[in-house]
């Protein structure tokens, strides 16, 4: 039986349960009068029938979600049918840890008087103007300049740009 089935018939049941539960501690509260003899239908009917209320809401909507991504062909990992690696979220992703993958082969670019070096396909560089930027230490240098703790070089003072942490601009040689 497919996930979202489960999940469907289990918010049914959870949303009946809390309903009947609801229903019952009304009846036990409208019957008496002192506070202190309505606190045990709160406590032992009420409130858990308002959480189990809750949980239903929740099954419901993972159940439609689950849904909508088995009828995409879909599961948590991403498509069903593929051969290969995941497929990233965004074109950006790819070159983000796999210099191998990276997505863009031109050179990377800069915003006029701004800091950060980019990929030309970085989504913080899209649509805006750009002009080239020229890595700090040669085309592969910068991963040297950060001694290998996994840190971004830092712009000098003559104005060298720091690479974008989202693109990492200079994760692998640029062609000339």
């Amino acid at each position: 039986m497919p996930t979202s089935r489960l999940l469907w018939w289990g918010a049914l049941a959870a949303l009946a349960c809390g309903i009947l539960l609801c229903v019952l501690g009304w009846y036990g509260v409208s019957g008496e009068r002192a506070a202190e003899r309505q606190l045990p239908y709160l406590a032992s009917s009420t409130v858990p029938g308002a959480a189990l209320l809750v949980v239903g809401a929740v099954l419901a909507v993972g159940s439609v979600r689950e849904a909508r991504e088995e009828a995409a062909g879909q599961d948590a990992e991403g498509p069903r049918d593929r051969a290969g690696p995941p497929v990233p979220a965004a074109p950006w992703e790819a070159g983000a840890h796999d210099p191998a993958a990276a997505v863009s082969e031109e050179p990377p670019v800069r915003v006029p008087g701004g800091r950060l070096a980019h990929r030309p396909d970085c989504p913080l560089v899209a649509g805006r103007p750009v002009e080239p930027a020229e890595p700090a230490a040669g085309p592969a240098g910068a991963a040297e300049d950060g001694g290998g703790s996994g840190e971004p070089p830092q712009a000098g003072g003559d104005g060298a740009p720091v690479p974008c942490p989202v693109c990492e601009p200079w994760t692998r040689p640029w062609p000339r």
